[in-house]
């Protein structure tokens, strides 16, 4: 690439970034408004279903909008982003029941633990390249999973975390009670969907998308593209940890499969569901694939295959998530009454 080329790609980001700067204070008082929505949900209905969907939303909504910022923003797709997930519930877990610390201490210890772990695998892994990316994720997860299971005395070993997860009241709040969990888990969905944004919408985040668009070209004009997808591979580990630590407290445990292979492919067939071009997608694919596999193991013991039918329908028939094609049918159509009115 010769260095007029390099200088009109530099131009092209600098632009991008300029016109698409981030509105923190519009969206913190859009993130505030959720929150009381949420926060106000138990005042309408007393259904406690409802109210498990959204911590279940909480948890899986994190992680499924963590995996995005690698697969949608920055052209990483992990196989083993999954193993965030269950470090978050078995350190959270493990940190209450040994420690018997404060919440908020263990939340904290447990971020610092996944941030090292993530650091660490992050900086073999960024530096490959697409599949091998992928399967060596894989590979750290399933070496997580085996330790899990192996470690009997420590984490309980295929029977999980037994004994319930102490949740000692700190300032006022305790997490024993199903109503302060399910608040507690809105503020951590909506700060955490909050902070993703910033990030997505960030100089940060356009130089993602320019990494994911073009590593070399990224590269040629003195981007540090190894730093860039550590720094977001991190990231994102500290997001997922946080929904694995919202299931622990939901279930009161920690169990294998929150480190399987498979928590990683539900990832990747949320983010099918509801798009990766949009930053909502993951969060509208977390609750489709919730109703989904809820109705369907009601109905069928089959559900697996019916689950594989829709993935079909999404990959092959839209060839986009749902977010993906309302947005697309939805620009489509303002061209168009653009066009009748002139």
């Amino acid at each position: 690439m010769t260095e007029l080329q390099a200088e009109q790609a530099s131009k092209v980001l600098d632009n991008s970034v300029t016109k698409s700067k981030p509105r923190p204070n519009r969206d913190a008082l859009i993130a505030l408004a959720v929150f009381v929505v949420l926060a106000l949900l138990p005042m309408l209905t007393s259904s406690k279903f409802l109210l498990d969907f959204v911590i279940r939303c909480a948890a899986y909504g994190l992680f499924a909008t963590s995996l995005n910022l690698l697969v949608g923003y920055t052209g990483l797709t992990s196989f083993g982003h999954g193993m965030f997930f269950g470090l978050g519930a078995y350190g959270f877990g493990l940190m209450m029941q040994k420690t018997g610390v404060a919440v908020p201490v263990a939340f904290v210890a447990t971020l610092a633990i996944t941030f090292v772990v993530a650091l660490v695998i992050g900086a073999i892994c960024v530096r490959l390249k697409e599949i091998y990316f992928a399967f060596v994720t894989l590979a750290f997860q399933m070496l997580i999973h085996s330790t899990i299971l192996s470690w009997v005395s420590l984490t309980g070993g295929d029977q999980g975390l037994r004994g319930g997860i102490p949740r000692p009241p700190f300032l006022g709040i305790d997490l024993s009670n199903h109503l302060h969990l399910y608040i507690v888990s809105c503020a951590l969905l909506v700060i955490g969907l909050f902070l993703m944004h910033q990030i997505a919408q960030s100089p940060f985040g356009y130089t993602l998308r320019m990494i994911r668009d073009n590593a070399t070209r990224a590269s040629f004009i003195g981007i540090d593209v190894w730093r860039a997808k550590l720094t977001i591979f991190v990231l994102a580990a500290l997001f997922a940890s946080t929904g694995g630590m919202i299931m622990a407290l939901f279930v009161s445990g920690a169990y294998p499969e929150f480190a399987y292979w498979t928590i990683s492919g539900e990832g990747i067939f949320i983010n099918m569901l509801g798009g990766v071009t949009t930053f909502l997608g993951p969060m509208v694919g977390t609750a489709l694939f919730l109703i989904l596999n809820d109705t369907v193991t009601r109905v069928t013991e089959y559900h697996g295959i019916v689950l594989g039918i829709v993935i079909l329908f999404f990959a092959i028939g839209l060839r986009k998530g749902l977010m993906d094609f309302v947005i697309e049918w939805y620009v489509q159509r303002r061209e168009r009454s653009g066009e009748r009115t002139s």
